[in-house]
């Protein structure tokens, strides 16, 4: 009963948290996206008044085709990328981000072909990811995890619980600085039309395989080295993945540790029924057992004992 009232007020609390997430981002996204419809309305209406020639039936298919074509990350303004979005550096680009469950969502499969071999090359990329991802994490665990916690533990008598705090909380810094903060101010640089912050949102939103798709390295126009710079990201996303899984197995060790999984997770059943061995065994602690003797030298035999 203890277990599932647990339960019951984690899903309570979860509840409140999305309504309360729900609530803060729909304060603060509803007004700009009030002010940004009415000044579309009002350029459209201008625009058809400086044009009395247009149809506006027409204009709206034609808005209807040009939202729906960038959607697919096909642009007709003039200072559009001429670049295809399928060579083989965007293809790759995409294909990490399908198998990674980043998913941005700015190119997308345009061919009812592409969107059936999508599903089936997601079907076994993601499990094979995921295979790779874990393998390496498993051995990244034992050099950077249970090394330095065993060494500061056992050689210099720290105690356990402490160690795993600190430990935690410093290779939570190394990849905030490392796989967060540097890499956000490369972006940024690189970037010209993102700041720091919009660098950053990237780098965390895409690391956390969210990928929202608003904002997506490399779709400027005439950028440096394009094709090795999507393939750059691609190899990042990868590295990236494997320190956040870090992160997170790191965290769970330290949570088992300290007891907090055990507060909200089922315990350990055992049946005592199927615990009984199956064959019958003897008790040999209740035997006593005499110490051995050295067997007398008459009593041993030899070879001229042997019959021929």
């Amino acid at each position: 009963m203890k277990f599932w009232l647990l339960l019951t007020l984690l899903v309570c609390a979860y509840v409140i948290y999305l309504l309360l997430g729900a609530l803060v981002i729909s304060v603060i996204e509803s007004p700009y996206e009030a002010s940004l419809r009415d000044e579309l309305r009002q350029l459209k209406s201008v625009f058809l008044n400086e044009s009395p020639c247009v149809n506006v039936s027409s204009l709206e298919a034609f808005l209807e085709k040009i939202i729906n074509a960038n959607k697919y990350g096909v642009s007709v303004l003039h200072n559009a990328s001429n670049d295809s979005k399928w060579d083989i550096a965007s293809s790759m680009f995409f294909a990490s981000t399908l198998v990674t469950t980043v998913g941005y969502g700015y190119t997308t499969p345009l061919t009812d072909s592409g969107k059936a071999f999508c599903i089936f090359y997601a079907l076994i990329g993601v499990p094979f990811t995921m295979l790779v991802l874990s393998s390496f994490v498993q051995r990244l665990m034992v050099m950077f995890t249970h090394k330095p916690i065993h060494y500061l533990q056992v050689q210099r008598g720290f105690d356990r619980k402490m160690v795993t705090q600190l430990h935690f909380f410093f290779l939570l810094i190394l990849v905030l600085v490392f796989f967060l903060i540097i890499p956000s101010a490369i972006f940024n640089t690189i970037e010209t039309t993102w700041s720091f912050l919009d660098a950053f949102y990237f780098c965390f939103i895409s690391l956390c395989t969210i990928g929202l798709g608003d904002y997506v390295p490399g779709e400027q126009n005439d950028q440096w080295l394009r094709k090795l710079y999507k393939v750059s990201v691609a190899f990042y996303l990868f590295i990236g993945l494997m320190a956040m899984l870090l992160i997170v197995q790191t965290f769970h060790k330290a949570a088992d540790l300290h007891g907090l999984t055990d507060i909200f997770y089922l315990p350990r059943l055992q049946d005592q029924d199927d615990q009984e061995p199956i064959l019958e065994t003897t008790d040999y602690s209740t035997r006593d057992l005499e110490p051995k003797r050295p067997l007398a030298s008459e009593s041993q035999p030899d070879y001229s004992s042997i019959n021929r």
